[in-house]
C-alpha cells in the first residue's frame, strides 16, 4: 500500500540517510523522495513516498521517524495516485502538449503534482464566478468564490463552510485574450500550503495561461 509521508529535517548531510535508514528498519520501501523546500533556518521538508506491507501500521512510521533528532512528521496519508510522484516538467509537458486545452490538462495534473484532494478553475459567468473545470474528486457547487476573480497572486484561501476542514489555496491567471479565470486546489483535513507550494501553483498556472489558445 502507498503512502505519502511529508517530514522536516536538518538540511545538513547525512540527514536524509539516517531518515531512510529509520524507515527503512521500520518495514517500510522508499520508492522516491522529492525535496518541496530548503528553509533558511537550515530545515529541509521532504516528501516520502513509500509503499508499507499490510502487517505495518503508519504509527509505526511516525515512530521511527520521532527517534530522530530534530526530524518532525507533518503528516502520512495514503498515496491513492500510485507510486510515482509527477515532477513539474512532466506536468509543464501534459498541459503543453495540448494547447488549446491547457488549463484543463492543468487542473487534471494538478492533485498528483501538488499532493492535493482535488483541483478545479473557475472563470466569469453571468451570477459572478462560474466552475470551468474540476478534477474528478473537485466539487462542482463553487459557492463564496465570486471574490477569487479579485484576487491578483496566488495564496492561501479562507476556508468554505460548505467544503468542511478543506484547506484552500489558489492563484489567479489570464488567457492571451484576456479571459480571467482562477485555479483553486483543497486538500481535506491538511496541511497547511507552504509558500514554496504556493508560489510553484502561481508558477505553474502563469505557464498554463501563456499556453492556452482556446478563444483566442
Amino acid at each position: 500500500m502507498a503512502f505519502l509521508l511529508r517530514v522536516e529535517l536538518p538540511d545538513v548531510p547525512g540527514s536524509l540517510g539516517a531518515l531512510a535508514t529509520a524507515l527503512g528498519g521500520a518495514g517500510a520501501d522508499i520508492e522516491a523522495i522529492e525535496i518541496v523546500e530548503h528553509r533558511s533556518d537550515g530545515v529541509a521538508v521532504d516528501d516520502v513516498l513509500l509503499e508499507l506491507p499490510p502487517t505495518v501500521m503508519p504509527d509505526a512510521l511516525i515512530t521511527a521517524c520521532q527517534g530522530l533528532e530534530g526530524v518532525h512528521v507533518h503528516w502520512i496519508s495514503r498515496y491513492t495516485a500510485g507510486a510515482n510522484l509527477s515532477m513539474d516538467l512532466e506536468a509543464v509537458e501534459a498541459f503543453t502538449d495540448e494547447p488549446d486545452l491547457a488549463i484543463e490538462r492543468l487542473i487534471e495534473v494538478i492533485p498528483s503534482t501538488f499532493r492535493t484532494d482535488w483541483a478545479l478553475a473557475v472563470g466569469p459567468g453571468e451570477d459572478g464566478a462560474a466552475f470551468l473545470f474540476g478534477s474528478p474528486a473537485a466539487p462542482r457547487v463553487v459557492p463564496e468564490c465570486d471574490a477569487w476573480l479579485a484576487i491578483e497572486h496566488a495564496r492561501s484561501l479562507d476556508e468554505v463552510a460548505a467544503w468542511d476542514s478543506t484547506v484552500l489555496a489558489g492563484s489567479p491567471g489570464s488567457t492571451r485574450s484576456g479571459t480571467p479565470f482562477f485555479v483553486a486546489v483543497g486538500r481535506h483535513g491538511g496541511p497547511e500550503f507552504l509558500a514554496s507550494e504556493i508560489a510553484r501553483l502561481g508558477h505553474m498556472v502563469s505557464l498554463a495561461a501563456s499556453v492556452q489558445t482556446e478563444g483566442d
